[in-house]
């Protein structure tokens, strides 16, 4: 029985060096990334039973993604293998000063965007789950990955488990009436909602103060908690993250501080926030779930790469006092 059951896609990240641009390089570093992995690898790494749907290519480079997976603690064998299809790509140009980062897709007709509704036996595999989580990004793929999501929520609910979605609008993928149509289908069978008030306001025209914007979700499609997490950015290489959540229950949950960022890598700091969140959910509260989500997500955006290679007795030491003096 898992704690948490993911489903998604797996791509490869290819970033130019030293902040390059895509025409400069000559070479790139090769990361794993997904949104639903990313949050698998860190629920794992925080002692969470994981395990990840998904459709690979059985070739070097789906393996090296199941092996990545293996590595941080994630159950792969729920996995699909198919001889046939192409692992995406997308590559992240990492930017500085005036010039924003930016992300340029390579995943058209992937081996998950080919995945078809029954041919995951979700009974067995939720069967005891705590939880299932998945993002917007998975039913943007393809109608099939749409079909596949809304099987897999279905049964879910089914199966008596908590729903998880991250809202995740990636404009390269659909267009904001596209994704409000099919996440407010969704949201009628989701228990946690994970968004951004950016996300709020494009797709559902959702504006104002957050906790208003979390409460809002809540009562007008009966959640039991909805976390907006708040991200700032008074220039490329600097941030700062805080987050809300608002519950069932009337309470509103503000995170202990807002966090003054230094941009490593901000990719995957929302699948930290999830992991954090979710692990914070199951084993304490809704107060637990933000503290730990924001700690994550902080962390997360001083590591390269998707993931956080993060773990649990530096989230509960941050959680007690941040530090920045060397550890010897």
């Amino acid at each position: 029985m898992y704690d948490i059951v993911t489903l998604g896609e797996a791509m490869l990240r290819l970033t130019p060096p030293n902040y390059q641009r895509l025409e400069q390089a000559t070479s790139f570093q090769v990361n794993v990334s997904g949104s639903e992995l990313n949050t698998a690898c860190g629920t794992a790494r925080l002692g969470l039973h994981t395990t990840w749907v998904s459709r690979l290519v059985d070739n070097p480079v789906g393996r090296m993604i199941a092996a990545k997976a293996r590595e941080m603690g994630v159950d792969v064998s729920r996995v699909q293998w198919t001889p046939e299809g192409r692992v995406g790509l997308y590559y992240y140009e990492m930017g500085a000063s005036t010039r924003a980062s930016q992300v340029y897709y390579d995943r058209r007709d992937s081996a998950m965007s080919r995945m078809k509704p029954g041919t995951v036996d979700w009974a067995v595999i939720l069967e005891g789950a705590r939880v299932f989580h998945v993002s917007g990004i998975t039913p943007a793929l393809s109608a099939d990955c749409r079909s596949v999501t809304e099987e897999a929520v279905k049964a879910a609910k089914q199966s008596g488990c908590l729903v998880s979605l991250d809202m995740n609008y990636r404009s390269r993928l659909w267009t904001p009436t596209q994704a409000r149509e099919c996440i407010e289908a969704l949201l009628h069978d989701v228990d946690i909602l994970l968004t951004t008030s950016d996300d709020a306001s494009i797709l559902f025209s959702v504006r104002g103060d957050e906790a208003d914007i979390a409460r809002r979700f809540v009562d007008e499609y009966r959640l039991k908690v909805v976390a907006l997490t708040i991200r700032e950015a008074p220039s490329v290489l600097r941030g700062k993250w805080s987050s809300v959540a608002a519950s069932e229950d009337g309470e509103t949950y503000a995170g202990q501080a807002k966090f003054d960022l230094e941009l490593i890598d901000r990719m995957g700091s929302g699948d930290a926030y999830d992991a954090g969140f979710l692990y914070g959910f199951l084993t304490g509260d809704v107060a637990k779930a933000v503290r730990y989500g924001d700690v994550m997500s902080a962390i997360k955006h001083s590591v390269p790469g998707d993931q956080g290679w993060i773990t649990l007795e530096e989230v509960e030491a941050q959680v007690q006092g941040l530090q920045t003096k060397i550890v010897r």
